[in-house]
């Protein structure tokens, strides 16, 4: 499987989007480098090409992240 992930980071409420074949290693790495980061969305695909293609567009600043955005405004830190 691979996954697309949002992190938001505690202090500053940036939001993070990227990809990985293993969430769990890859939010250990964002969490060694600032414990502030926290995953607040992930969606599993099949083949890696799914998920880098919902990556890109979630980092284009488009539709996709505006979408995003409101259907986890309960889920993002305040």
């Amino acid at each position: 499987m691979f996954y697309v992930y949002c992190l938001q980071h505690r202090v500053s409420k940036e939001l993070y989007y990227g990809y990985t074949d293993n969430l769990r290693r890859r939010l250990a790495e964002h969490k060694r480098k600032d414990k502030n980061w926290e995953l607040i969305y992930y969606e599993a695909y099949r083949t890696e090409s799914d998920a880098r293609k919902r990556e890109h567009k979630l980092k284009d600043y488009g539709q996709s992240r505006t979408h995003l955005k409101q259907r986890i405004k309960n889920s993002m830190l305040e």
